[in-house]
């Protein structure tokens, strides 16, 4: 069967399908661990809008006391808890801690994240320590991207955030970060070209870090490397 005849094999039984526009919206977000965007998600459900299919659903779900809502993340929509139900799943994933961002990766995500485009440099000047294994990191598990190149010598890279970022600290967008204070969000503007791509690969990491990112030692030779990577 060519592609073309499974493609409307499959549409005919999404319109075949006697589901409510919400109960076929809730049967797809419920089978999705990534947000899906407006238009994935009525072509997934085979409707024509989803907004209030949505609204339909969550209504539904505050009457009955559920414990879980739907929700935009990162320019999409997912099945999210409620925080009440944080101490709860926070015992069911202990297992993960191991796993959870050292304090030095939080304050580098945080420099990015409220300073972003940033450069290698402002984050290291900010945290007062060299931070190119910390970047490393963060680039590998899909939290920052390369955003560009500053247009000052040596057109140095500059870093942001990526839409996991949104997605596992359950942010619609950057305008969603609290007000902290001693970060306030502002923007450097040297980017000479936006990066389009939602994350850096593995490779960028490499080529980055091993590059010297902003060309720049990760520390004085001439002093012990400093703590907090």
């Amino acid at each position: 069967m060519s592609d073309t005849s499974a493609t409307t094999t499959t549409n005919a039984g999404v319109e075949a399908c006697e589901l409510s526009t919400p109960q076929r919206i809730e049967a797809v977000l419920m089978t999705v661990d990534r947000p899906l965007g407006d238009r994935a998600l009525a072509e997934a459900a085979g409707v024509k809008s989803v907004e209030d299919g949505i609204s339909q659903l969550n209504e539904s779900y505050e009457s009955t006391g559920r414990t879980f809502r739907i929700v935009r993340i990162a320019s999409g929509w997912q099945v999210m808890t409620m925080p009440e139900s944080a101490p709860i799943l926070a015992r069911l994933h202990a297992q993960r801690q191991q796993s959870r961002l050292s304090p030095a990766a939080m304050e580098t995500l945080s420099i990015i994240a409220y300073r972003q485009p940033v450069m290698r440099a402002e984050i290291e000047a900010i945290r007062g320590v060299a931070c190119g294994e910390v970047l490393r990191g963060l680039l590998e598990r899909r939290f920052i991207r390369i955003a560009g190149r500053a247009e000052e010598l040596g057109r140095p890279m500059l870093y942001g955030t990526t839409k996991d970022f949104l997605r596992v600290f359950g942010l619609s967008g950057i305008d969603d970060l609290p007000e902290v204070e001693g970060l306030r969000r502002t923007s450097s503007n040297r980017t000479t070209r936006a990066a389009d791509a939602d994350e850096s690969t593995a490779d960028d990491a490499d080529d980055a870090i091993d590059a010297g990112a902003d060309d720049e030692p990760d520390h004085d030779p001439a002093t012990p490397a400093p703590e907090g990577t």
